[in-house]
């Protein structure tokens, strides 16, 4: 049982460390949720995030159906700061629009960009960055377990960009198009046992006469280095659109620079019903190199480790060789 408590504690400070910085040594993906994370990718890291997806709506009142796929994306990349990302995003869908109001129903067939945004995220507060007085105890399971009552400070990201709407865009309100603004203020706290709270306060296409508010509430759980669950709401107000979606899924991690993901989208309500399924990954080009280490590149550091490692052993054996003690 012993052994147990600790291979989790283990567990449990590795994904706390994670979050301590910018850079990690896992890839940090936002999928499979909608919601963005706070911090960035970190310098000199290119990042892809692609997911397909299948979806079903059903007006009830409008008598209208929509059945179709499409594709989530996001290029995200850190340049000259550890706090700031350059993004880009959209989602693309390809589907049928069923109108069954008349005797006999018509068929129109459809694709465009639903949205395609570009922007930039910059981390304004950290509160994890001088965590140095908060060491947790390697001798305590129990105590690296129980909650802090500072983890309720969140860091804060904010977010400033564009998006770029097609014209006579079937996916948006009437008259929308071209250049509008977007902004978005981002919040997370990164609770003991492997617990993020994501918040997301957003909005968009601001200036036209559609323009919408979101929020974006996601709680991811990590129960392993290479499992992560979770649930997210989503919150969309506008005069043309209003809704609230709710999002369950998983991710896993299959090697440090990899992410294979799925998740499942519904609502409550007929106007229109929402039902969708995805499947994504995510992979990382890491150039990072840490400049309090002399520029050495995170490959190389982890190599410097494993031989640290491996010295340690031999010195613990030649150690017990000649004392008799561990």
């Amino acid at each position: 049982m012993k052994s147990i408590k600790f291979y989790l504690l283990l567990i449990s400070l590795g994904l706390s460390f994670n979050g301590f910085s910018q850079y990690t040594d896992v890839i940090n993906s936002n999928r499979p949720g909608v919601s963005r994370s706070a911090f960035s990718v970190g310098t000199n890291v290119a990042q892809l995030e692609v997911g397909p997806f299948l979806i079903k709506e059903e007006h009830t009142p409008l008598k209208y159906e929509v059945s179709g796929f499409g594709v989530d994306f996001a290029a995200r990349y850190g340049l000259l700061l550890e706090e700031l990302e350059l993004n880009i995003e959209g989602t693309y869908q390809n589907d049928t629009f069923t109108d069954s109001r008349s005797i006999i129903s018509t068929e129109n067939k459809r694709s465009n960009f639903k949205n395609f945004a570009i922007g930039a995220k910059y981390l304004v507060y950290d509160p994890y960055k001088n965590a140095g007085e908060d060491k947790p105890n390697l001798y305590s399971y129990h105590d690296n377990r129980t909650f802090k009552w500072n983890s309720l400070i969140p860091a804060v990201g904010v977010y400033l960009g564009a998006n770029f709407d097609s014209k006579n865009n079937s996916y948006l309100p009437p008259g929308v198009e071209g250049f509008s603004p977007k902004v978005m203020v981002a919040t997370q706290n990164n609770f003991s046992g492997g617990w993020v709270f994501v918040m997301n306060l957003i909005k968009d296409r601001i200036g036209t006469d559609y323009s919408e508010f979101q929020y974006i509430l996601t709680l991811t759980h990590s129960f392993n280095p290479k499992w992560v669950i979770f649930a997210e709401t989503q919150g969309i107000k506008s005069d043309y659109y209003a809704d609230n979606l709710f999002s369950f899924g998983g991710a896993y991690l299959l090697s440090k620079d990899f992410q294979l993901d799925t998740a499942i989208k519904l609502n409550t309500k007929d106007t229109p019903s929402v039902f969708g399924i995805n499947f994504g990954a995510s992979y990382r080009f890491d150039f990072h190199k840490d400049k309090e280490d002399n520029g050495t590149s995170a490959d190389e550091e982890g190599k410097r480790k494993k031989r640290r490692g491996k010295n340690k052993k031999k010195k613990k054996e030649i150690d017990f060789t000649d004392d008799g003690r561990l």
